[in-house]
């Protein structure tokens, strides 16, 4: 099976962790304080806070930007389930956007249509590793005093305009989880440029402590360890490389696959870098579940992402919430994402587009 997705663990990381059990501090320590160094230069920003997963970094993302009862924040129905449940853990409303049909991000021209009062954030998500159009969404932000928290889980290196997606709003929100573009195994990371943003968090994360057995606010357990954070230090130094054989298999795929019938092929938006997390087609006609049973009985893996959107979760739906989001339902029926990832060989991807061109002679003919 050629898998949709794969960790590449090489002998580095291992050494590393070794080195970190040896030392016996494996809790949250040296490494810890390392991996957020080196990965603030990376992003471009002051600070980076690095946190247990993807979800507790926008958890205390949304803490920091002073989200709570009664607020809204605007995000998208198209994306994992966590983005909006964060807003949830603060007692704050989702309020959801549909998405633009190609980029399949937050669509901004339908923003300002459900902004309120109350409304205090906006998140948007630069799903499958493409940035989000931050220019008008940052414009609105601006306009109407909302605070920015980039959904990044997908999107590490992913730059909008020539800026570093994490670097864009006022916070920046990355997962480490197995499947992402450089992994912790689990965990996650704040980015900002904001000292307070940045006291708040490390706080937040650890227990509300300003220091040890000093308690200043109600805070978490939701700390990265030292063997996590080795594995980072490691995998950082290899994500543009990561990055980089992403964007050629996707290019690979798209430049054959562009011609075969029923299939449409992702689109990348000008001036940005997509790095490309999923490679995520459009299946026409009503075909999807069929095409994803033929690539997995050749030996494909395949990903739907995501099979409905958020507020049509059976969580959202008991709760009360409704959206307009035709663009974001129509999606979920069609999308289907195969093997991009950066342990692809040639014979992997000619046998992709093998496949793709047998199934639609089979499927779509």
């Amino acid at each position: 099976m050629i898998p949709i997705a794969k960790p590449f663990i090489g002998d580095e990381e291992i050494k590393e962790v070794e080195t970190v059990l040896k030392s016996g501090f494996i809790a949250q320590g040296p490494k810890v304080a390392e991996f957020e160094g080196k990965f603030a230069d990376y992003i471009g920003t002051r600070h980076a806070i690095a946190t247990s997963s993807g979800t507790t970094a926008l958890h205390v993302a949304l803490l920091c930007a002073g989200i709570g009862k009664g607020d809204e924040v605007v995000t998208t129905p198209f994306s994992f389930a966590a983005t909006a449940n964060s807003v949830l853990y603060v007692d704050a409303k989702p309020v959801f956007v549909d998405i633009d049909p190609k980029t399949y991000n937050i669509n901004p021209e339908k923003i300002e249509e459900v902004i309120t009062d109350k409304t205090k954030a906006i998140m948007p998500v630069h799903l499958y590793g493409q940035p989000a159009d931050m220019d008008p969404i940052c414009k609105i932000a601006e306009d109407h005093d909302l605070k920015v928290i980039e959904d990044a889980a997908q999107a590490h290196g992913a730059v909008y305009h020539g800026k570093k997606v994490g670097l864009i709003g006022d916070m920046g929100c990355f997962s480490f989880y197995p499947t992402k573009n450089i992994t912790t195994s689990e965990g996650g990371i704040i980015t900002t440029d904001n000292d307070s943003f940045d006291k708040d968090a490390r706080a937040l994360r650890a227990h509300g402590e300003s220091e040890r057995y000093e308690h200043i606010i109600l805070g978490y357990n939701f700390r990265m360890t030292d063997i996590a954070a080795a594995i980072g230090v490691v995998q950082l130094k290899r994500l543009d490389e990561f990055n980089e054989k992403r964007i050629e298999n996707a290019e690979y795929l798209t430049e054959h696959i562009n011609t075969i019938e029923g299939i449409e092929p992702p689109c990348v938006a000008e001036n940005v870098k997509h790095v490309f997390h999923q490679y995520t087609i459009r299946v026409k006609s009503g075909k999807r579940d069929e095409l994803k049973e033929f690539l997995n009985n050749e030996g494909i893996g395949t990903g739907v992402h995501y099979p409905k959107p958020i507020y049509k979760q059976k969580l959202y739906e008991n709760l009360g919430y409704t959206a307009e989001c035709p663009e974001a339902e129509k999606s979920a029926a069609e999308v289907l994402s195969i093997p991009v990832n950066p342990t692809l060989s040639a014979e992997d991807l000619g046998k992709i587009v093998s496949v793709l061109e047998d199934a639609s002679d089979k499927i779509f003919k």
